[in-house]
């Protein structure tokens, strides 16, 4: 067991990635950003050993939510998805909910939302 847990935080935008990484870094976790879910899907294929949860954007250009969800569930059926987005749980996000995402975080989300449902995420494996 490592002295921290990973996540691959996965966002379009450079400012979620930014913050994300840091508020992240300040509850204790390792941090591995990717832009897109196609980088997203790179980085999991290598290091998915090290990666203990994956914060998913849902809405990114060229490979979204659901395909990245889809192609890392294919590495590794047992991974752990956070889903994040600034729409509602409504129509995407809860068909990603029903194929064995893990847990739903609403943007934009403060610090005691991120920790307590990524502990939640983490706790229960």
């Amino acid at each position: 067991m490592r002295d921290t847990e990973t996540i691959l935080l996965v966002d379009d935008e450079q400012m979620i990635l930014d913050v994300g990484k840091e508020l992240l870094e300040a509850l204790g976790y390792t941090v591995i950003p990717a832009r897109n879910g196609k980088e997203a899907v790179e980085i999991y294929t290598k290091n998915s050993k090290e990666i203990d949860i994956v914060i998913l954007d849902m809405i990114m250009p060229d490979m979204g939510g659901r395909e990245t969800f889809d192609r890392l569930k294919g590495i590794n059926p047992e991974i752990r998805v956070l889903l994040a987005s600034g729409y509602s749980i409504n129509g995407e996000a809860t068909e990603i909910m029903e194929r064995g995402c893990n847990g739903f975080i609403q943007k934009p989300f403060n610090l005691s939302q991120l920790s307590q449902k990524v502990r939640e995420i983490l706790d229960k494996s």
